[in-house]
């Protein structure tokens, strides 16, 4: 597997990464994901003041990671990985390659929410430098009712 900087090519892998990991109840995201809007998102990041890495392997986009600018010095990440590209690093090099270039910016912070119960996810953000910095308590209204908490986490950057 190998990580490189997204390109507007990859954008409709991207979302389709979305569309493949939303059923799972791990992002933000639920079924069903408008793909040619999370496409456009992608290219709208791309082009903008935002940037975006994959995970590739085969010629198949895997994964990616994103950096979203929310206010002066922070961008936030946002991942998705599909079950294939899991449990071999590419997370890990995912998230390294967007805090690398983060340190390298203007940012101080990189942050992101996450669920409470998503282990995994919270094993490999805490192992790459990010700290919880708060819980949205009952926040988001999900599509069957309920609501979900998440953790917010951050890392410095500089």
């Amino acid at each position: 597997m190998d990580v490189r900087r997204a390109v507007v090519e990859d954008t409709g892998s991207m979302a389709g990464v979305i569309a493949a990991v939303a059923p799972e109840d791990t992002l933000g995201a639920q079924p069903p994901v408008d793909v040619e809007g999370r496409a456009q998102g992608f290219r709208e990041l791309i082009a903008g003041s935002g940037a975006a890495w994959v995970l590739v392997e085969a010629g198949a986009v895997l994964g990616y990671v994103s950096l979203t600018p929310r206010t002066r010095g922070v961008f936030g990440l946002g991942m998705a990985i599909v079950p294939a590209g899991r449990g071999r690093g590419g997370g890990r090099a995912l998230v390294e390659a967007a805090l690398g270039w983060a340190r390298l910016s203007d940012a101080h912070k990189v942050d992101l929410e996450v669920w409470p119960d998503n282990a995994r996810a919270i094993a490999l953000y805490a192992a790459t430098g990010f700290v919880v910095e708060g819980l949205r308590d009952r926040h988001y209204l999900r599509a069957d009712g309920t609501l979900r908490s998440s953790l917010i986490m951050a890392c410095r950057v500089d």
